[in-house]
């Protein structure tokens, strides 16, 4: 489902700064209440050069045509269709999709996570940086999204999904409760329910999830992929690269 003209905060900050306006600041509100700011566009818009050396480095596994799950402005995608790569981006955030245009993505469309289906083809890469690997939400729609992608993708495929390590240490005490909170109402640690306000724009607020490496390898049992490596940063980023069994 794709965001309305008031929701697409994200999307509105992008196109801001693609305008020229650098003045941009994301924020992001938990649903107990916490907040915090986050200097988004700058991130969005990184040459490879400024990427982190994980993300520097997980982004040399992608092989083949390579479907960008959640593809913003477009940093992945344009990187590897500049190495050659046949890459479709998908965004529900039409402002976003409107800014990966016109920094010249060839291929981006109006879907979410949970539209992918074989009418896109086959790829041989899915790429979820961005800590994008929350897109799957939750345990279960992770577990039904993954089998599904066994659909779209051909032998020996690979997934480079980006997420967050909750529980690197040291984890504030605002964390901890949450955490807390989350398991005494049957949810992950790491299965946060947040919305990202911009300006007058706000989401709808949407379950994002975040796993350790444990939880991660837990949740791709049995679902025809398995982590092949990881790649670590200094702190609690961390990038799985997952193979098609």
């Amino acid at each position: 489902m794709m965001l309305y003209p008031n929701q697409d905060a994200q999307g509105r900050e992008m196109y801001d700064y693609y305008k020229g306006n650098k003045d941009v600041l994301e924020i992001i509100e938990r649903d107990d209440g916490f907040i915090d700011s986050y200097a988004g566009a700058p991130v969005y818009f990184a040459r490879f050069k400024d990427w982190a050396p994980h993300q520097k480095n997980a982004i040399r596994y992608a092989t083949g045509r390579v479907l960008d799950i959640g593809c913003g402005a477009g940093r992945h995608s344009l990187h590897l269709q500049g190495k050659g790569h046949e890459v479709v981006g998908i965004d529900i955030s039409p402002f976003a999709l409107k800014v990966a245009r016109l920094r010249g993505l060839k291929d981006a469309r109006p879907l979410s996570i949970a539209q992918v289906g074989p009418s896109l083809g086959r790829f041989d890469t899915i790429l979820m940086m961005g800590n994008n690997f929350g897109l799957f939400r939750n345990y279960s729609q992770a577990r039904a999204l993954l089998r599904k992608f066994l659909t779209i993708t051909n032998p020996g495929a690979r997934i480079i999904a980006e997420t967050l390590d909750v529980y690197k240490r040291p984890v504030p005490v605002y964390h901890r409760r949450y955490h807390l909170t989350n398991r005494k109402r049957g949810r992950m640690a790491g299965e946060v329910r947040i919305r990202v306000r911009y300006h007058e724009y706000a989401t709808p607020w949407f379950d994002y999830l975040l796993v350790s490496k444990d939880e991660m390898k837990n949740i791709l049992t049995g679902t025809g992929w398995a982590v092949r490596k990881f790649l670590v940063s200094k702190g609690p980023q961390y990038v799985a690269v997952i193979q098609r069994d």
